[in-house]
């Protein structure tokens, strides 16, 4: 099978990317975990891939998303990153990856290159004004139950912070309590927009939803209304910034 899934249409000077749409794994790899734990954040972004299809027909744009889940292979990391293929995710030990040189290198050559070789020829055919990264965190960590998360919609950047800087005053007057740089840092955490939106000069928009707003098809509605005018807005404006 295909590394991602394409949906929408072309044309669009809007592309959404959504590393961690899918909690898919391969029949020939055993992670060795319960098959409930592939409902969990550990697997996927909850609620984006139904996100990213309302976004796209609201927009009318297309969207790439990973089609198989983030243990087989995190896409949004760099390949030389230990953490690409997990060996441990939330205090959940991942015993199917941990792996000799070559198997890693055959399922990085298997699942991770291919989506990014796509993206890569998306991006070039497409030249979009805008990428948008579209992922879910979790209100908690099993790992860390005390620390607070409390924002509904966090925006995340490297370097290039023509998007957010319009995105976020947008989102915080439409009553939206926003993370900058939560909760995550893109300083530390943002690979996929590292290598295909900075290093070609493309504005980017990292948005990363609390999950528990988007579980359901009110909440995907909802999301989908509050960031549809940022994502145009942020098309419109920071590609001319």
């Amino acid at each position: 099978m295909r590394a991602w899934t394409e949906i929408g249409r072309r044309g669009s000077a809007i592309l959404i990317v959504a590393d961690h749409a899918s909690a898919y794994v391969p029949p020939e790899i055993n992670l060795g975990i319960g098959p409930e734990l592939l409902d969990s954040h550990i697997a996927l972004d909850i609620g984006v891939a139904d996100l990213a299809e309302l976004l796209c027909g609201r927009l009318a744009c297309n969207a790439l998303l990973g089609a198989h889940s983030r243990l087989v292979a995190d896409l949004n990391r760099h390949p030389d990153d230990p953490a690409v293929i997990p060996v441990s995710s939330d205090g959940v030990a991942i015993p199917g990856n941990v792996l000799t040189y070559g198997e890693r290198e055959d399922r990085l050559a298997a699942y991770w290159q291919p989506y990014h070789d796509h993206l890569a020829e998306l991006i070039a055919a497409q030249c979009p004004a805008l990428i948008v990264s579209l992922h879910s965190f979790t209100p908690y960590l099993a790992t860390a139950p005390d620390q607070a998360r409390p924002w509904n919609v966090g925006i995340l950047y490297n370097d290039d912070d023509r998007a957010p800087r319009i995105a976020i005053p947008m989102l915080e007057a439409a009553g939206v309590c926003v993370g900058d740089q939560q909760p995550y840092s893109g300083k530390l955490l943002n690979a996929t927009m590292n290598r295909h939106a900075e290093a070609n000069g493309i504005a980017y928009l990292g948005i990363e939803v609390r999950q528990d707003r988007i579980t359901n098809p009110a909440g995907i509605t909802q999301w989908c209304q509050v960031l549809a005018p940022v994502i145009t807005a942020c098309a419109s404006m920071a590609s001319r910034m």
